[in-house]
């Protein structure tokens, strides 16, 4: 195996290191790799070589789902940029995305216990709308590499507003059930 364990996840895959991918690229890269480090090919082989392909396919997993996910993949990308998004220990936002996020909450609760689908599917795409235009900064924000304190701000709004997603999904199962 000739994968370097210093490569980054970027590297690993021979992308360059940016917040927009080409999910087919990293894909088709994936499945090269997959090829070349399954543990099956190396079933025969020594235990050296059967534990490096177990390890190489532990981190080339771990990286794949991380650049394939884009808050993960944000989040990765500021790492490498020496930027800590702050997820435990920052969770100041302004008043008014505060207040629009539990205007969301309040919503969903109200659609949830009203059982009302059809509004959960409306909350889920106005929703999206929000998310679409903050990823839309993120993005910006990390082209821009001066902006990288502000694409943490945006990745920790995301994640609100993904928590908010999932709890209109889970909503939504809910009243299927």
């Amino acid at each position: 195996m000739t994968l370097d364990f210093n490569h980054n996840f970027y590297e690993l895959f021979g992308l360059a290191p940016r917040f927009e991918l080409d999910l087919a690229e990293l894909d088709r890269s994936y499945r090269e790799i997959q090829v070349q480090i399954h543990p099956d090919k190396y079933a025969q082989a020594g235990d050296a070589d059967r534990r490096a392909s177990m390890q190489w396919t532990t981190r080339v997993n771990e990286a794949y789902q991380t650049l394939k996910e884009p808050m993960r993949r944000a989040a990765y990308l500021l790492a490498l940029h020496g930027v800590d998004p702050e997820f435990e220990t920052n969770t100041a936002m302004s008043p008014e995305f505060l207040t629009r996020q539990m205007e969301w909450r309040e919503a969903v609760e109200e659609a949830s216990n009203a059982a009302d689908a059809c509004e959960l599917v409306r909350l889920s795409a106005r929703l999206r709308k929000d998310l679409d235009q903050l990823y839309g900064e993120m993005t910006r924000e990390l082209r821009a590499q001066a902006s990288y304190p502000a694409a943490a701000q945006t990745l920790r709004k995301l994640k609100f507003l993904e928590k908010v997603n999932e709890e209109i999904g889970d909503a939504h199962e809910r009243l299927e059930a």
